[in-house]
């Protein structure tokens, strides 16, 4: 997520106008009949919070540097949302926010940000702490204990829990990443690919409602990445995925949100969202060289052969060239 400073952070700042244009078309296109609400993915159910809910936040830094300039957004219960956007754009600040690592009501900032209807203020922490987990881009950031199992059992433990109790809340975690046979392994035996699932057991044995990922896929190679997106597919919490990983993105996430500027830019389906030509040309977003355009017809059909874990083979690529 790791945010910048001068030249990128002035692109950021370039890109505020156009970002809030783009936000206020598709906040018009999402009020018309028939226009996406971003909850397809999830359900709103009358009387039941939304698992995220994010309104007028803003924020600058001690040294006047503004990260964000009134950001809303809504996530429900269950949805896959991917949180896009250029170097700079406030992605960090605006995650920090969710678990109260920094907050408006320091007096640099404004708005509010709720978990599971729960304000995130310092009266509760504690609680927000549990109900959203992050997993940091290297696993290594978190992962500091003598073994997988006692990484694993680190945050239960401190909620109290202790015994029989433990020890199944640490095996029902390595079980849903596919790691219960290196429960006794150190972490730093383990390939990369490994310790990121292990990181994700970690947060997934507090039972989360929300998981924040910071650019899952980063430094996997293909087959880890496939597993990867076996197990970030089957979990049944809501996901909030930060990536520049567009394909992945579009492969686990069915709503996207644009972060441009200090503003959301942009809110619907991934793939119309990637199909924006103009969209993505002003928010600094491409798709890999020769993967496949989602509007564009000559592209070659998705390989239906079945790769590791059972998922699709790789995305599509396309045959002619892309201006």
């Amino acid at each position: 997520m790791g945010e910048t400073t001068g030249t990128e952070a002035e692109a950021a700042a370039r890109a505020r106008v156009p970002a809030q244009e783009h936000a206020q078309q598709h906040a018009q296109e999402r009020a018309q009949p028939g226009g996406t609400t971003g909850t397809e993915s999830g359900s709103a159910v009358p009387g039941v919070p939304a698992s995220l809910e994010v309104e007028g936040l803003a924020f600058a830094y001690p040294d006047g540097h503004q990260a964000l300039f009134g950001v809303d957004m809504r996530v429900e219960r269950g949805e896959r949302v991917a949180l896009l956007g250029p170097n700079g754009a406030g992605k960090t600040t605006l995650v920090l926010h969710l678990n109260g690592i920094l907050s408006a009501a320091t007096g640099n900032g404004r708005g509010t940000v709720r978990v599971a209807g729960l304000e995130v203020a310092k009266p509760n922490l504690r609680e927000i702490r549990r109900r959203v987990g992050i997993v940091f881009q290297d696993p290594d950031d978190q992962l500091f204990m003598p073994s997988v199992r006692e990484d694993v059992a680190f945050g239960p433990a401190n909620l109290g829990l202790r015994g029989a109790e433990l020890d199944e809340r640490v095996a029902e975690a390595l079980g849903r990443v596919g790691m219960e046979r290196y429960a006794d392994r150190p972490p730093h035996h383990l390939s990369f690919g490994q310790r990121r699932r292990v990181a994700v057991a970690t947060v997934l044995a507090m039972r989360p409602e929300i998981l924040v990922l910071d650019e899952p896929s980063s430094n996997l190679d293909p087959a880890s990445r496939r597993e990867l997106a076996e197990i970030l597919d089957g979990l049944d919490v809501t996901v909030l995925m930060v990536t520049h990983d567009l394909p992945y993105a579009l492969e686990l996430c069915p709503r996207a949100l644009v972060l441009s500027g200090g503003v959301i830019a942009a809110d619907g389906p991934t793939r119309e969202l990637l199909a924006d030509r103009e969209l993505m040309d002003a928010h600094r977003l491409e798709l890999p060289y020769g993967y496949a355009r989602p509007d564009c017809d000559h592209c070659a059909p998705r390989d239906a052969r079945p790769g590791p874990w059972g998922r699709p083979g790789p995305g599509p690529t396309c045959e002619v060239e892309h201006g």
